[in-house]
């Protein structure tokens, strides 16, 4: 139950699959990313001629990543159901048609939607050198991308034997208590999966008590990684703006003070000062934005934590 003063907000199922892939359009930026374009469904198909539509299709330009998505209901079977949908279309998305027809959709985009023209720039992406970079990252393999309202244990087993990275994240949705028509949707903190087979097969790392999405800042202070009263600083420039820096104070609590108000995630400061600055970006890594006085990156600072060896 999610509470506001007197309103309430109960758990519910979503009412078809079809209200789960299109509040997954409105926010895809927080499953797959602030460097990340969603390209809507269309048809691929197999060697031998057999169609498949993914409900859509994310690009992370930042990361070198794209992923087919596959939004889906918890009640759905596995093994009649999610299993073949999704071998179907990692089928299709080898074919040479299906990488021409994305990077087809991605360009045209680029072309006719500023927003999605606005992240190739803030990456330094000339437009010269768009369908390139596309290209060179849809020729990579996919990463299965589900949104889920619930992750069931036979979806896990059955993630972990594909030969392709998946990514499970849970997706929930409230209303409110005898006013159903006000609805919330509850997304992971951090672009948090539930699952992600990429991380678990990566090598083991030296500090086996945390994994990369639970560190916290208050990690990194109680390994002197980071200390109370500490500044960090951000440099953004917005499009056609002046270039500002800003100036966060890590708390006792873990969390940031920025613009005279406190943030629970490095993610959401860095969202404040770049919307400050003008910008209309809906979000932004944080553990990538934010630097010490050594112009090391949170992100630096986690992997130095969980490269560190655990002491008794």
């Amino acid at each position: 139950m999610l509470i506001f003063n007197d309103t309430k907000f109960i758990k519910s199922p979503f009412d078809s699959e079809a209200e789960l892939e299109q509040v997954i359009i409105d926010n895809y930026e927080y499953l797959f990313g602030p460097t990340s374009i969603y390209l809507p469904k269309a048809k691929i198909k197999t060697a031998d001629g057999v169609g498949t539509i993914p409900d859509g299709f994310a690009i992370d330009i930042g990361q070198r990543k794209w992923y087919l998505v596959e939004a889906e209901l918890m009640h759905h079977s596995v093994w009649n159901h999610i299993a073949p949908q999704v071998t179907k279309q990692i089928l299709a998305s080898q074919q040479t048609i299906t990488k021409r027809t994305l990077v087809d959709l991605a360009v045209e985009q680029y072309q006719a939607d500023t927003y999605t023209k606005a992240k190739f720039e803030d990456l330094n992406i000339a437009a010269i050198n768009v369908r390139q970079v596309v290209g060179d990252i849809i020729e990579m393999d996919p990463i299965i991308g589900v949104p889920i309202d619930g992750v069931t244990n036979d979806l896990r087993d059955w993630a972990r034997t594909l030969k392709y990275k998946v990514k499970l994240w849970v997706v929930s949705k409230f209303v409110e208590f005898n006013k159903p028509a006000n609805i919330v949707f509850e997304f992971p903190e951090e672009f948090k999966p539930e699952l992600d087979t990429e991380e678990e097969s990566k090598p083991q790392r030296a500090n086996t008590e945390i994994a990369q999405y639970d560190v916290e800042l208050t990690d990194l202070v109680n390994a002197s990684l980071l200390t109370v009263g500490e500044k960090l600083t951000m440099i953004y420039k917005p499009r056609n703006g002046q270039q500002k820096r800003y100036e966060a104070t890590v708390l006792e609590d873990g969390s940031l003070e920025l613009l005279r108000q406190q943030f629970s995630s490095p993610s959401y400061a860095a969202l404040a000062g770049i919307q400050d600055a003008g910008s209309d970006r809906k979000t932004v890594n944080g553990w990538t934005s934010w630097k010490n006085n050594r112009n090391k990156t949170l992100a630096d600072l986690r992997e130095q934590l969980l490269n560190t060896p655990e002491t008794s």
